[in-house]
């Protein structure tokens, strides 16, 4: 018996960016990346706007991001609330300037619409259970106009989760979609963020293939594509490359560009100063083994949500002792990350995302 669609979408949890902040950089998965950008190896032919409707969605999910490795509880909570059952959807809502910055609907509408259309099918994947979830559809479902100046859609567990879950992932600077307006640059961008740091050596046949073009030789790759991609990733970018050919065969060497290093290097010096001296702070004071110290100083330096979690907690955990008479120092090592973890999991359950997944709290021991 035939369902209508919309009795079969169950849509288990709302995204949006409340307060308008976007982060300077977002973590693209390379799972997503190699499946919905470059599935055998060749790039879809993205349009900018829909690049730039990708990168919002990263964007408002990025504080719910992980590794399974480093959260595998959170892992297993993700399965029972988007992989227990066939078509379920988190919805999203986003501001149509951050697509289209001119006021084109059309543009916002072309964006959406290449979306929704764009690898639908059916997709199946296996839960931590053995069990095969299926959902129907592209990246996104029926986009609409919820109010005015947003357009709200569905996205499916399945690009969700590759999106979420990123065992390994890349950096990509947020702005560099409004900043290059060339789609295959931006795409090539992904793609140079995915090379070894002693870069690659292609056939042209290859990069033709991989970027859909159609250069007859490798001096007019180089010079009518790589050159130009170049020019823009030095200006916007914080990776660019060289690049030199010999007969049919291109190296493209990526580096990091000056220009962005001089510019956020004394803000990264003083941040990673200012962790290290709390990170040593800590272990000098609570007298933490090196061993226990390696998982909770990944976390608090990694982690930029984890890191005001311990520091909120720490305080808690201080104002709590004064009110006790109680040193916090009689609390050292194991002991002491305990009664952080504690304060911990209390301040999370009291968060939004708290209620929804109670077990979902950062384990820093």
């Amino acid at each position: 018996m035939a369902f209508p669609e919309k009795e079969l979408r169950l849509i288990r949890k709302e995204f949006e960016n409340k307060d308008g902040k976007t982060p300077d950089r977002i973590r693209l998965g390379n799972h997503f990346v190699d499946d919905f950008i470059f599935e055998d190896h060749e790039a879809a032919d993205i349009p900018i706007n829909a690049l730039r409707v990708i990168f919002n969605i990263v964007s408002i999910i990025s504080n719910e991001q992980f590794r399974p490795e480093d959260r595998p509880k959170q892992l297993s909570l993700f399965d029972e609330e988007f992989e227990t059952d066939n078509n379920i959807f988190a919805s999203m809502k986003i501001r149509n300037s951050k697509i289209s910055p001119s006021g084109s609907t059309k543009q916002v509408v072309d964006a959406y619409e290449f979306l929704t259309k764009f690898k639908m099918s059916w997709y199946k994947s296996v839960n931590s259970k053995g069990k095969e979830i299926k959902t129907f559809g592209g990246l996104i479902s029926i986009p609409s106009y919820e109010q005015r100046g947003y357009t709200t859609f569905l996205i499916s567990s399945y690009w969700l989760k590759k999106l979420m879950v990123i065992p390994k992932y890349n950096y990509m600077l947020y702005n560099l979609i409004y900043n290059i307006k060339n789609n295959k640059h931006i795409i090539f961008a992904i793609w140079l963020s995915k090379l070894p740091e002693n870069g690659a050596a292609l056939k042209l046949s290859t990069l033709n293939k991989k970027f859909g073009l159609n250069y007859k030789t490798a001096n007019d790759f180089c010079f009518k594509f790589l050159k130009s991609a170049r020019i823009s990733l030095n200006q916007y970018n914080s990776l660019s490359f060289n690049y030199k050919y010999e007969a049919d065969n291109i190296f493209i060497l990526p580096y990091f560009t000056k220009a962005i290093q001089d510019s956020t290097l004394s803000l990264n010096t003083k941040e990673h100063l200012e962790i290290t001296y709390r990170l040593g702070y800590f272990k000098k004071k609570y007298r933490i083994p090196e061993q226990e110290m390696l998982r909770f100083s990944f976390h608090y330096r990694n982690i930029v949500q984890t890191r005001e979690l311990i520091e909120m907690s720490y305080k808690e955990f201080i104002r709590k002792n004064r009110s006790n008479r109680v040193k916090s120092t009689e609390f050292q090592g194991s002991a002491f990350l305990n009664e952080i973890q504690e304060v911990i999991i209390e301040f999370y359950r009291n968060t939004k995302m708290g209620k929804l997944l109670p077990n979902g709290y950062p384990v820093i021991i």
